[in-house]
Parts: C-alpha cells; sequence; structure tokens
C-alpha cells in the first residue's frame, strides 16, 4: 500500500535562495545608505605634488625688476644749432659746473649776430642823437629867456628914469611911449616863452626817460646778442657724470636736440615697472627689499607715475639709508616689494591646482584610507610662495597642489 509522502517547506534550495535574497538586498541597502558613490580614479603618487598645510607669518609681497636711475639728472640741450668743431669731454667722464664739454660753429649765426649788433648800434645812435638834440632844444629856450631878461634889466631902469622925467616935463610922450612898449612887450614874451619853456621840459623830461629805457633796453639786447656766441660752447651747469649720445667731430647738432645729461653721483633711485592689477594697492611709503653684493638694502615708493603702458604703471623707489657701493647706472635688481603688513595666518604652497579651481576647493588626503578627497575651501591673498586660508583647511592637513587638469570631475583619487 502506498503511502502519502508529506512535502518539505524549508528545503536547502529554499533555504539558498533565501540566503541570496537576503545577500542581495543586503548589498543593495549598504551601496544606497553605506557605500561611497563618489566618482573616483587611481593616481601614481609619483605623478602629483602633495604639500603639508603650515601655520606661519604670511607676508603680502610680489617679485618686480628695477633699473638703478641717478636720484638727479640735468639733460644737455643744444641752445642754438651747429657742427661740432671740437668734444672737450667724452662720455663717462666727471665734470664740474663751467667745465667746457663742447665746442660748436656755426658761420650763419656768426654773421647774423654781427648783423645784429650793428643795427642795435645804429639805433643806440640814433637814441643818442635824438637826446643831444634835446638837450640842445633846452639849451637854446634857456639862451631865449637869458636874452629876455637881459633886454628887460635894460629897459626897467630906462623905463623909470623915463617916466620921472616926463613927470618933469623934460621928454615928450612919444618917447615915454616908445620905451613903455619895448618894456612891455619883453615882459609878455618872457611870459609866453617861460610858459612854451615849461611845457617843452615836461615832454622832453617824459621823452627823455622813455629814450634812456629804450637805450637800456637796447644795450641789453646787444648784451644777449653778444651772449648768442658763447651759446656756442657748451659747459656743464653742475658737478656729476657726463652721458652723451654718440657724438663726433663734424656732426650736426640741432637749437634744442638733447645730447646728453649730466647725473648726479651721491644720489640713486629705482624705477620699477608693476603690473597694473596692482595699482589700487600700491601707495607711497610702501617699502621693498633686494640684494647685491651679499648685503640686503631697503627701498621706498616714493613717486608713483599713474599712466598705464602695455599694462604697466612705473614708480620710483629711493634708498631709506645709504645706496650700495658699486652699483651704476642700468643696473638691474630684484625687488621684494611688500603691500601689506605680515600677519600670522594658515597657509598652503601655491601651485597650479589654482588655475583649474580658482582656489575655490582642492584634493585634501585622508590620513584614515589614504585617498584624495574634494573639499571646498576658501583662500585670501597670495604671494609667490603661499595662499593664504581663510577656511576649509586646518595645520598639519595634506593637499595636493600640483594641476588638476588630468582629474577630470572625479572627487575622490585613490592613490597609488
Amino acid at each position: 500500500m502506498d503511502r502519502k509522502l508529506e512535502k518539505k517547506t524549508w528545503t536547502p534550495k529554499f533555504i539558498s535562495m533565501i540566503a541570496g535574497g537576503v545577500l542581495i538586498i543586503s548589498l543593495v541597502v549598504y551601496q544606497l545608505v553605506f557605500a561611497d558613490s563618489r566618482s573616483s580614479m587611481r593616481v601614481s603618487s609619483d605623478r602629483i605634488t602633495i604639500a603639508t598645510v603650515t601655520q606661519g607669518e604670511f607676508t603680502d609681497y610680489i617679485p618686480v625688476s628695477g633699473s638703478i636711475e641717478p636720484g638727479e639728472v640735468f639733460y644737455l640741450d643744444a641752445i642754438e644749432r651747429g657742427n661740432i668743431q671740437r668734444i672737450v669731454r667724452e662720455s663717462g667722464a666727471m665734470v664740474n659746473t663751467g667745465d667746457t664739454i663742447l665746442v660748436l660753429t656755426n658761420s650763419n649765426l656768426q654773421l647774423d649776430v654781427m648783423q645784429r649788433e650793428t643795427d642795435l648800434y645804429f639805433q643806440i645812435n640814433n637814441l643818442r642823437q635824438t637826446r643831444l638834440l634835446l638837450d640842445q632844444n633846452d639849451l637854446n629856450q634857456q639862451a631865449q629867456l637869458a636874452e629876455i631878461d637881459y633886454q628887460i634889466n635894460l629897459l626897467k631902469p630906462q623905463y623909470e628914469r623915463f617916466k620921472e622925467l616926463h613927470g618933469k616935463k623934460l621928454i615928450s610922450d612919444r618917447e615915454l611911449e616908445e620905451v613903455k612898449e619895448q618894456y612891455d612887450y619883453n615882459l609878455k614874451r618872457k611870459k609866453l616863452t617861460y610858459a612854451s619853456y615849461l611845457n617843452d621840459s615836461i615832454a622832453r623830461s617824459v621823452q627823455k626817460r622813455q629814450l634812456r629805457d629804450s637805450e637800456t633796453r637796447m644795450e641789453q639786447s646787444l648784451s644777449g646778442v653778444g651772449h648768442i656766441l658763447d651759446n656756442l660752447v657748451v659747459r656743464a651747469p653742475i658737478s656729476g657724470q657726463l652721458a652723451t649720445e654718440q657724438i663726433e667731430v663734424g656732426q650736426s647738432i640741432s637749437a634744442g636736440q638733447r645730447y646728453g645729461q649730466i647725473d648726479i653721483q651721491d644720489r640713486y633711485k629705482v624705477r620699477v615697472p608693476i603690473d597694473e592689477l596692482y595699482l589700487p594697492r600700491v601707495n607711497t611709503g610702501l617699502k621693498g627689499t633686494f640684494t647685491f653684493s651679499g648685503g640686503s638694502y631697503e627701498l621706498e615708493i616714493n613717486k608713483i607715475y599713474p599712466n598705464v603702458t602695455g599694462g604697466r604703471f612705473e614708480v620710483d623707489m629711493i634708498f631709506t639709508d645709504e645706496a650700495p657701493s658699486g652699483i651704476r647706472r642700468g643696473q638691474t635688481v630684484r625687488i621684494r616689494l611688500e603691500l601689506g603688513e605680515s600677519q600670522q595666518t594658515t597657509l598652503i604652497p601655491t601651485g597650479g591646482f589654482y588655475k583649474d579651481t580658482g582656489g575655490n576647493w582642492v584634493f585634501v588626503i585622508n590620513e584614515k584610507n589614504g585617498r584624495a578627497e574634494r573639499r571646498d575651501i576658501r583662500l585670501g591673498r597670495k604671494n609667490p610662495e603661499f595662499y593664504e586660508v581663510l577656511d576649509g583647511l586646518s595645520k598639519g592637513e595634506r593637499v595636493i597642489i600640483s594641476g588638476y587638469e588630468n582629474f577630470g570631475r572625479n572627487e575622490v583619487l585613490n592613490l597609488q
């Protein structure tokens, strides 16, 4: 007789299927809840640069280059046109005030000066002749007045005698009238002549003063014309080192042409071009340092030229102490120009990462698993060596500072 077999519920196959399902569900849950879903890639440690975040003093500075220039310069410009007849002082020579540098020649100028001197002498002689005529006119009028006074002095006593004799009936009325008329005529004549002399004297005084002023100006012009030829002899206006262009005997120099300069040797300055990006941050009084012959020297900005040419503006820096001995005009020096005061802060070395991230994030090494993970940060000021870290990094953390162009959009780097 057949016996009915009961079907088992928990068969090995069923148990295996349940165990497999639980495992799959666990894996899914793990991936969804616990597993790292960020994109990642493998990177060789030999191909990246890792730096440690430090705490230290941040100095806001930029490296610039400047050229040594004299602190004070006197330019030599030709006053008169001419050809170089003789070169007395060569470029580079030390000169004292009044030393002859060049001797020029200009025949046309010499002839012109002679003609102008002749004309001025002629005009001066005419002025003097006019003044002589005025003096002679004055003397003639004085002589007329003297003659009238003489006649009056003769007629007055005669008139008084004739009046007395006429009172005694010793002379006729006609004789008295003739003497009286002559006497009255000379009195009127004296009055008119004196009035004319007075008016002429005032006019002569004004005219003679104008003649004297004109003569003085002409004599000054004559002296100036005489000194025109002195301009053909070029002399040093101050003491210093002479620096001239390439000039040769016989070379023509135009009026106003700059052919050299004299440098004051005991004062120097440094002319420094700076990128226009820093124009708002550069002010007079900023300090800079450079090394020369093993020593360190400090400079200070004392003048800013705001004109921007080719993306750069220029400043003048002077030495706060004595200039180094042996320095020469035209030398180039590398200057560390400080833009602000130093302060203690968190620092990260500069690197290629900045151009790829704009300083907004970096890959930070996770010391527990050895992977580099992306982290948002905030950077502040920058100098050629460090960035100032404002937020996102702590002292001692290690950061990849080389370029990120090969990492794509991955957020985790598995370092090998």
